[in-house]
């Protein structure tokens, strides 16, 4: 079963066709996406942290956090217990318009069937690509889905993006992590900061995996063994292959991320 839920002046009602017609074209907002199991979520911490932060940058201020956890109580509990969520935050007063503070900034939660991605692995094409305020996941964003199409039109199943340092920072809707047999190697650019990567990397510092942030240019590649996608879905889908570079297979280095997620615990809004 799917719902949509409007959270407007600290009153949860089920969204109408006129709640929802404004963001049928609504390019200014932002959002997050979670899986709900059991009612609960891993990371919700994170998840609450980037919609107030991302309100703020866009808005000037911010649903208060428990009207938010209402909210996302108010849409789990229409539902079942396992669930694919997502928050979005907009303006009533749209786009191409200028608003202050003043205006209260509106939240949509909507619930559809879990999901835990693909399987893989994925064949990555390398395309030259800086998102607009990367640290916010913001909708609107045509280059993802016109990227994406292009590498399976190039016989590829995903694109990965370099800034214009020739540094990779992330793919269309995923956060990339790469293995040099030891460690695990964070991209160092630009980005959207993803919740499950949030998640994974503290997980594994309490495991006492070691990691790494730095850059990791193409040239790169040929001497890493191995890499991933990871977003809300999944800790880890297997990367196979990144431009025409092919990766070793590192089953070991996808289970460690899968372990350090199950040891996030569950939290209910």
């Amino acid at each position: 079963m799917n719902a949509s839920l409007v959270h407007r002046s600290g009153v949860n009602t089920i969204a109408t066709a006129d709640d929802l017609a404004p963001l049928a074209f609504a390019g200014y907002a932002h959002f997050t996406a979670m899986q709900v199991r059991e009612g609960r979520v891993r990371g919700l911490d994170l998840h609450l942290e980037r919609l107030r932060a991302a309100s703020v940058e866009l808005f000037g201020r911010a649903v208060p956090e428990e009207e938010v956890r209402a909210a996302l109580r108010t849409a789990i509990a229409a539902g079942p217990a396992d669930v694919s969520l997502l928050a979005t935050v907009y303006s009533p007063a749209g786009e191409f318009t200028v608003a202050g503070p003043e205006v209260a900034p509106e939240l949509l939660v909507r619930t559809g069937p879990p999901s835990d991605g693909p399987d893989g692995p994925l064949d990555l094409a390398v395309v030259e690509h800086e998102r607009t305020l990367a640290q916010i996941k913001h909708v609107g964003e045509v280059a993802k889905t016109y990227y994406l199409r292009q590498a399976v039109a190039d016989g590829f199943d995903d694109a990965a993006f370099l800034d214009r340092k020739g540094r990779f920072s992330e793919a269309s809707i995923w956060n990339l992590a790469f293995w040099d047999g030891e460690s695990v190697i964070w991209p160092e650019a630009d980005m959207l900061l993803g919740t499950m990567m949030g998640t994974v990397r503290r997980q594994l510092d309490r495991l006492g995996v070691p990691q790494l942030s730095r850059e990791v240019t193409p040239a790169d590649v040929p001497a890493l063994a191995g890499a991933v996608v990871l977003n809300s879905w999944t800790p880890g889908v297997p990367v196979s292959r990144i431009g025409d570079v092919r990766l070793p297979e590192a089953p070991s280095f996808v289970e460690l991320l899968h372990r350090a997620h199950r040891s996030e615990p569950l939290v209910a809004p």
